[in-house]
């Protein structure tokens, strides 16, 4: 086995680790900001579903494979090409979680792709497929998202409203009477059994945190089912010449996701969580629920959606019609990462390329 396919191994699993880092956590950061749980075990649970997602994207997301191979270079590729394009993902990727940015690795791969190929084969880019296949699905699913999730929260806020309960030391009962010591005892257990009441989980609530849980867990699915065959796809130009086989790659990805989420999801979990909007329980279930949709549909069809877009963008829709609630500076901050990605990614594997080849 050469040096240059050692290197795309490792570049592999270290793109991998940089996705888990940097992805995993956008389908599990809504469970910790509403409150549902803590972050760790968001995390977990955020990396089992993706590992389920990776075992089965080879089988449900097989155009996504044939995209990121042959759809955007269509030259023979070289590992010299291959370790170009993994630099170049994986270096923004990576930079990007040490700085709490949640970015787009489907982003990174395209500029690194289109950065390398120019070098490999100008006249082999597939320029013509990549508005319908890759620009519009980018760019039109964080506008998508915000709008579906806008429209939830405003039917569901319609149609489930209620009334406040009285805060304890608000209201008549709140009062203590005025009987002496023993009126103020009573006063005060009813205020406490008002307040236990109040906060005792119902129905309703049992319900809805069950399916936090699930859309939550479904995002991570359908995570784990759009992002690696991206990745193997790009591996596979050096490993699969070299004897391993699409599953051992995918295996590799996989394992090298959770590790990524595991050892490094806090940093944005809690940016994505609790930086764009404080949000409750009902918000984080109906974030989940668009971009679990979303991305899983866009995983089977081909369309390489971006799960940082998505997810941002139904954080966003949740808050519904009050646009205060929104952190400015945050958004700014993320939108500013993503107009960087593409362009960094083909700068460093270019770069990566003209070293390699």
């Amino acid at each position: 086995m050469s040096f240059t396919v050692v290197l795309v191994f490792i570049l592999v699993a270290a793109l991998a680790a940089a996705n888990g880092s940097n992805d995993v956590p956008k389908g599990v950061a809504t469970l910790a900001g509403a409150g549902v749980t803590n972050y760790r075990t968001a995390i977990m649970w955020g990396t089992a579903t993706t590992l389920v997602g990776c075992v089965c994207s080879l089988a449900l997301a097989d155009k996504m494979t044939k995209l990121f191979s042959k759809g955007i270079v269509t030259a023979e590729p070289t590992e010299a090409f291959a370790v170009a394009v993994l630099a170049g993902a994986v270096s923004w990727v990576a930079l990007a979680t040490v700085l709490r940015l949640p970015v787009s690795t489907t982003h990174a791969l395209i500029g690194a792709l289109l950065g390398a190929g120019l070098l490999l084969a100008s006249d082999s880019i597939a320029w013509s497929a990549i508005p319908q296949k890759l620009l519009i699905p980018l760019l039109t699913s964080i506008g998508v998202a915000y709008g579906i999730s806008l429209i939830l929260a405003l039917v569901v806020g319609r149609f489930s409203g209620r009334k406040a309960t009285p805060a304890a030391g608000t209201g008549e009962q709140a009062k203590p009477t005025a009987t002496g010591d023993g009126g103020t005892v009573l006063a005060a257990e009813r205020v406490a059994t008002q307040t236990a009441e109040a906060t005792e989980p119902t129905t309703g609530s049992r319900v809805l945190t069950a399916a936090h849980w699930l859309t939550s867990g479904a995002t991570g699915f359908a995570r784990g089912l759009n992002d690696t065959p991206k990745i193997v796809a790009i591996g596979a130009f050096a490993l699969i010449p070299a004897g391993m086989t699409t599953w051992q790659i995918m295996i590799l990805v996989a394992a090298a996701m959770a590790v990524g989420s595991l050892t490094g999801g806090m940093r944005i979990a809690q940016r994505l969580g609790e930086g764009v909007i404080k949000m409750n329980h009902k918000e984080g279930f109906l974030a989940n629920l668009t971009t679990a949709t979303l991305v899983g549909l866009g995983a089977g069809y081909g369309l390489p959606m971006s799960t940082t877009h998505t997810s941002t963008g139904a954080i966003a829709g949740s808050a519904g019609p009050n646009l205060s609630r929104l952190s400015g500076k945050t958004l700014r901050h993320f939108l500013i990462a993503w107009l960087v990605t593409p362009p960094f990614a083909a700068a460093v594997a270019a770069v990566v390329f003209l070293v390699v080849r």
